[in-house]
């Protein structure tokens, strides 16, 4: 067996792996909160990202992907030496598949593209030295610049449409009617922003992504409009609720109301003749048990960030918007990310065949589908361990407070893409599940686990460019 067959034999396996890594990490994003909300068991969230994550990187992956993932060092420095270019991508795709499983084992969520940046940093700085490195604010100044804007931005905006929703859902006299009311509204809201994050994130191959912004947008409305359209007709079949469900404020007019008639009924009582005030008598007894009833009925209905039984109608909406949403998100995700994996797989692939390096890489229907697979494979086994850190460790989710915070991270997606900002969706999403935490207090958050998430944040670059330079040097000796 020549050399090029086992370098082609290791350019899949690693891109497997990658891929794999991907999937056990990075798919949290879209299905952590729905998982600790309740409003996904987590096997039907393995199985509903699995369809879409694979559905989105083969159908819509990009077929012509960057050889070197986000332009950090220039492809050309290895054209006169292709060989070390291809040692250069198999290190530093098990560098980041390798990383990404240790940061998966421990259930710390980090940047699968921070990861494979960090590693093709390591390889272009042992190769060539530091000044082959792009540190400018369209390469590595901007990874770090995004370490502060994703977190914060998605933490601001979710913190913001939670208390919009306590507002306006949650403390309104009657909660159920006026979620129910507000339902067709935030279903444009949730299309609307989710075809954004498709076309702009998801869509790359098929190049919607360079659409002028009134297109985006105009696509957008029409598939929020549609969704709004359906909802309006789909609730207008739905049972009405019962006053038991209606919240705190109807119980508190039922018993205002019964206590007016019972005093009147009293007087009756008092200035009739004998039948009279026996039939009073007996209608005020009946009077009385269903006021015991309806202060049972209000002392159930308790803070309504609790999620107690007043409010679970009102939560019900929030679980199919929630459910929506992480669809749209793990269809983009696997569009988009798979990049990650095929980018230098199909760098490596083409130099072997070729002898020739490329800024660009052609990526087969076969290589799209090792990249859906392995992502599949990845969340199948190892990615409940990351789900339970964004779902449950960082704050205590209900499928509102998990809408908001999914929610929160698409609009900062969405504003981030159009303002050339550059933001982390992973970093996104943990800072969105922490502004929805701090709308309840810092108290609500677990700051043990902020901490790790933090530290993991920080080591994902010098970590992917250390086990790189290890394994470009290894990959030298044996091949080259």
């Amino acid at each position: 067996m020549d050399a090029n067959t086992v370098l082609l034999f290791l350019s899949l396996l690693f891109g497997f792996y990658m891929a794999w890594s991907i999937g056990a990490n990075d798919v949290a994003n879209a299905m952590g909160t729905s998982v600790g909300s309740g409003a996904l068991t987590l096997r039907r969230a393995v199985i509903l990202a699995a369809i879409l994550e694979f559905a989105g990187a083969f159908l819509v992956g990009s077929h012509v992907t960057e050889t070197i993932r986000s332009g950090i060092i220039d492809p050309q420095l290895f054209a006169e030496d292709p060989m070390r270019l291809v040692c250069g991508m198999l290190a530093a795709l098990l560098a980041a598949g390798a990383w990404l499983q240790l940061a998966s084992y421990f259930g710390w969520p980090v940047s699968t593209t921070h990861s494979i940046v960090g590693a093709i940093v390591g390889v272009g700085a042992v190769a060539y030295g530091l000044d082959a490195v792009d540190w400018g604010w369209s390469g590595m100044s901007g990874i770090v610049l995004s370490w502060v804007i994703s977190p914060l931005l998605a933490a601001a905006i979710s913190y913001l449409i939670f208390q919009l929703l306590l507002r306006f859902i949650f403390y309104a006299p009657l909660p159920a009617v006026a979620a129910r009311r507000a339902t067709p509204a935030l279903v444009f809201l949730v299309f609307f922003v989710m075809s954004l994050v498709t076309v702009y994130k998801g869509l790359g191959s098929l190049k919607l992504d360079q659409l002028p912004g009134t297109y985006a947008v105009a696509i957008a409305a029409g598939v929020g409009l549609a969704a709004a359209g359906l909802s309006t007709l789909l609730v207008n079949r739905l049972r009405q609720p019962t006053p038991a469900e209606l919240g705190p404020e109807y119980a508190r007019d039922n018993l205002r109301s019964l206590e007016r008639a019972m005093r009147h009924l009293r007087r009756v009582q008092l200035a009739g003749d004998a039948q009279t005030a026996t039939e009073a008598g007996r209608i005020l007894q009946e009077m009385r048990s269903l006021s015991q009833r309806t202060e049972v009925a209000l002392a159930q209905a308790q803070d309504p960030v609790s999620g107690s039984n007043a409010y679970r109608d009102v939560e019900r909406v929030f679980v199919l918007l929630q459910i929506v949403s992480a669809c749209f998100v793990a269809f983009a995700h696997g569009a988009n990310d798979v990049a990650n994996a095929i980018g230098p797989l199909s760098a490596v692939i083409q130099t072997l065949q070729t002898g020739e390096i490329y800024a660009k890489a052609q990526a087969s229907a076969g290589i799209l589908a090792l990249g859906g697979v392995g992502i599949v494979v990845g969340l199948a086994t190892w990615g409940w361990r990351v789900i339970q850190t964004i779902g449950k460790r960082i704050t205590e989710l209900t499928p509102s407070r998990g809408f908001a915070a999914e929610f929160g991270a698409a609009t900062t997606i969405v504003v981030a893409s159009k303002l050339g900002l550059p933001i982390s969706t992973t970093h996104t999403l943990v800072g969105a599940v922490l502004g929805v935490g701090l709308a309840r207090g810092i108290g609500a958050l677990n700051l043990n686990t902020l901490r790790d998430i933090i530290a993991s944040w920080l080591i994902t670059i010098p970590a992917g460019a250390g086990l790189a330079i290890i394994f470009y040097y290894i990959l030298v000796m044996i091949f080259l």
